[in-house]
């Protein structure tokens, strides 16, 4: 049965232990391509509108599992170098769960032993799902299927047009559209709010002219 226990657990899982677990993966991307030589790389931690950027670290307003890394360009091109990048999350996360695990194996951790456990299934988990070659949303390559088609055709051989990993140019250039459509919407928003209230006064002034108006025949009424 589902307990108070088991939602904590799931609480934990979904909003500390996911979203680092996400992290460590792109940090993947962020390691190895500064290894090749980066221009431009930022790793981006969840959605909406900007907190804070520091350096190449993009913190959103709504942080949770949706982060991503992005460059512009390498200095060294070459099927080693990309396949070893779109290795580079699998690498890391496989890395930290082994050893974890080995620390959890020889009793090092014992006093959250129940946390560092789910911690290595979700490692685990992403190592999975990064490492079998197979297509995920969009028609979009997974890293297994990349590493796959590089290794054996020197390329992406799907049709998809979009970039696995985005240029940090670009993302930047779509965040300030997105941004500068929604100040048009709350200006918008504000506009609309500022005429409702408008019309409001007006219909209140209306109805109280008008009941003076009823008023005032009243009495006329009375003195006759």
């Amino acid at each position: 049965m589902f307990g108070l226990a088991d939602l904590i657990s799931l609480i934990i899982s979904a909003f500390i232990i996911l979203p680092i677990v996400v992290f460590l993966r792109e940090s993947g991307y962020l390691i190895v391509s500064a290894v090749f030589g980066v221009n431009n790389p930022r790793l981006t931690i969840g959605s909406g509108p900007r907190i804070v950027k520091v350096g190449m670290f993009d913190i959103r307003k709504y942080y949770h599992l949706y982060s991503w890394y992005s460059y512009d360009s390498l200095k060294r091109k070459s099927k080693f170098v990309y396949v070893s990048i779109y290795a580079g999350p699998i690498l890391v996360n496989l890395i930290v769960a082994l050893t974890i695990n080995a620390m959890l194996a020889n009793d090092l951790l014992q006093e959250y032993e129940t946390f560092w456990s789910r911690f290595v299934f979700y490692a685990f988990y992403y190592v999975l799902f990064d490492i079998v070659p197979m297509k995920t949303a969009n028609g979009m390559p997974n890293n297994g299927l990349i590493i796959y088609e590089m290794l054996r055709y020197g390329r992406r051989t799907d049709y998809n047009q979009e970039p696995f990993i985005p240029s940090t140019s670009e993302v930047e250039e779509q965040y300030q559209e997105e941004m500068e459509k929604i100040e048009e919407v709350k200006e918008q928003q504000k506009d609309q709010i500022e005429h409702e209230k408008q019309e409001e006064k007006q219909e209140l002034k209306e109805q109280k002219a008008h009941e003076k108006e009823k008023a005032e025949e009243h009495r006329k009424e009375r003195k006759q």
